[in-house]
């Protein structure tokens, strides 16, 4: 794997925003420079040692990555990863969004912010350099081609990917089905600390304990970030929609302040980012 430079592909999910898999970018980078994301990454990201040993944090807590692991994060948790003890790793990178993406996941039993682990043999380990040599020859015009590649990538991971319970944060099993609850009702803007802790039936306190020690964030905030990460999805998708009726379908109670949010995490207006994409 040492012979291969380094390898990056990036494409425009904004092209193709019908389809229910979108591919983002994808990736080898033969020596791994240390990352930091305190605001997170826009898709839903997966981070996998080729060679060598990295170690990756969010929340509270650090997992290592030794060959045969792998990490897939949520779009806009924050995190940071790195070499561990100053030895040279190398990853494959995976960075996918679409519609129907959490859906999907969900379908395959694939959990976010999951470690995951697998025999050498297993074909998750040679997969994504596989897809980086078919990019190589073809040209997807339409993002069919990737679209299925992402599936295909989390088909594997869900057959062959063991979760690694003993590194994954234990808040994640309690956290979960509040998370599934957030991405059908983010829409919703009487939603409160108090309502996300009676789901979990919890006190507000605990809860945010446990989103702080789990995401470095306080429940609303990462509520905050979803309706962000799905407006853009609607700005980009739907361009005949008027802002103030993608504010609406995101949980905003009016155009002006889903402007300001807007504007406070990704430093643009809507309109701008509608622009750019």
């Amino acid at each position: 794997m040492s012979s291969r430079a380094f390898t990056r592909f990036v494409f425009s999910p904004a092209a193709t925003p019908d389809l229910p898999l979108l591919l983002e970018s994808v990736g080898y980078n033969p020596n791994q420079e240390k990352i930091a994301r305190p605001d997170g990454y826009p898709y839903y990201h997966w981070l996998q040692t080729a060679e060598g040993e990295g170690e990756l944090t969010f929340g509270s807590g650090t997992v290592p990555l030794p060959p045969g692991s792998g990490i897939l994060l949520p779009p806009d948790m924050p995190h940071a990863y790195e070499a561990k003890r100053s030895s040279n790793w190398e990853t494959y990178y995976l960075t996918f969004g679409g519609a129907a993406a959490g859906s999907i996941l969900a379908a395959f039993g694939i959990r976010e912010a999951a470690l995951f682990r697998w025999e050498a043999e297993a074909p998750l380990t040679p997969l994504l350099g596989q897809l980086l040599n078919k990019l190589d020859r073809i040209q997807d015009l339409f993002g069919l081609e990737t679209s299925t590649e992402v599936y295909r990538f989390l088909a594997v991971l869900s057959q062959f990917g063991q979760v690694s319970s003993s590194a994954v944060p234990r808040n994640m099993e309690k956290l979960g089905p509040l998370l599934a609850w957030m991405e059908q009702e983010y829409g919703n803007p009487d939603i409160g600390l108090d309502t996300l802790a009676e789901v979990v039936e919890m006190s507000g306190r605990h809860l945010s304990k446990l989103f702080q020690q789990t995401f470095g964030i306080a429940p609303y905030s990462y509520l905050t970030h979803m309706r962000i990460h799905k407006a853009k999805e609607h700005l980009a998708s739907e361009p005949g929609v008027t802002v103030a009726a993608i504010a609406g379908k995101t949980g905003f109670r009016d155009a002006s302040h889903f402007v300001a949010t807007f504007r406070k995490h990704t430093g643009m207006t809507p309109q701008q980012f509608r622009r750019l994409h």
